[in-house]
């Protein structure tokens, strides 16, 4: 959406579609390194000599596989997962567990009642290629509780860690798309104007706490337009994990951080938790990671739509130190 926001803002063009797509339950399964050699040798040996000797090189570790989902999901330049630099972040802010498990509680309660109310409008049925008809994502879990939650092993430390299945952002396959257009655009064609992008903002974090990025990329865009927590009605934060989102609202109210990391000596504040993800956020419906950028900037434009408010902030972490903001007006 940037990149689009970016060719309307300089004239490049007038309109866009943008927005991406993701099939993480069609992640294939790879050969090993081991298993990779071995066949490009067995597919040099040119005699049958060759070829049965090596055959005899074949071992039973060459089988072993490799979940491309989970390399994908691996930095490697700090060699650690995603889940890994969660379970940083939950470490350096005294996260607990109950505190994770009670914010993702709240983000499937919210979306129950989204999907009840009909607050997820943007959402369009699809049909699989055996003509089934799929009307309401299906990470929905309306019986979770605590209870339930805290019965969930840690799954990226297993010994002493606190992010489980249950306090992550689901594994999804999903789609989105917007259209950006200019106003001569929108006056030519008579477009009807959900909101407008006042700007993005995008900041570079430590890539074991990749989690922080919305903390510096808001910051950035806030302080560029003299904003402060009032002047923004409603916050939408991709929901990575719940420690990683549990940790930006520690940073965005503690002025040491602010200070030592941002070079600002007064932080944002601490937010109203009312005003985030008010219809609940990916531990609920998923991260398909392609298309949760544009999932999570569409909705903020039809919450503002819907609370007649004036303007909100959509923020993301990236794999890598990553960090993006964008500032949304209702027009």
């Amino acid at each position: 959406m940037d990149s689009a926001f970016q060719d309307i803002a300089t004239g490049r063009y007038d309109l866009v579609l943008a927005g991406g797509t993701e099939a993480m339950s069609h992640t294939p399964i790879l050969y090993n390194d081991r298993m990779v050699q071995w066949l490009a040798g067995m597919s040099g040996a040119k005699t049958w000599g060759a070829k049965l000797k090596q055959l005899l090189e074949l071992r039973p570790s060459f089988f072993s596989p490799v979940v491309a989902l989970l390399r994908g999901l691996r930095d490697p330049l700090v060699n650690l997962s995603m889940g890994q630099t969660a379970e940083i972040l939950a470490k350096r802010f005294h996260i607990t567990r109950q505190a994770m498990d009670s914010f993702s509680l709240e983000s499937h309660r919210r979306m129950a009642l989204a999907q009840q109310e009909q607050h997820l409008s943007e959402i369009v049925p699809i049909y699989d290629i055996q003509g089934h008809c799929y009307e309401t994502d299906e990470g929905l879990r309306r019986d979770s509780s605590m209870e339930k939650l805290a019965q969930l092993p840690p799954f990226f430390d297993k010994q002493f860690g606190s992010v489980t299945a249950g306090n992550s952002s689901q594994v999804t396959d999903g789609a989105a798309l917007v259209l950006l257009a200019s106003q001569a655009a929108i006056d030519q064609y008579q477009l009807p104007v959900l909101a407008r992008i006042v700007d993005v903002s995008w900041a570079g974090v430590e890539p074991s706490e990749m989690g922080l990025g919305p903390v510096h990329a808001t910051a950035d865009l806030m302080n560029r337009y003299k904003l402060t927590q009032k002047d923004i009605d409603y916050w939408e934060i991709n929901e990575a994990f719940a420690a990683q989102v549990l940790a930006c609202l520690s940073a965005w109210n503690d002025d040491a951080y602010f200070e030592e990391n941002l070079g600002l000596k007064k932080a944002l504040g601490e937010f109203n938790p009312a005003l985030l993800n008010v219809d609940g956020g990916a531990i609920a419906i998923g991260h398909p990671i392609g298309a949760s950028g544009a999932r999570i900037a569409l909705h903020l434009a039809h919450v503002l739509k819907r609370q007649k408010a004036k303007q909100g902030i959509a923020t993301i972490c990236i794999g890598g130190g990553q960090g993006g903001a964008m500032l949304i007006e209702n027009v």
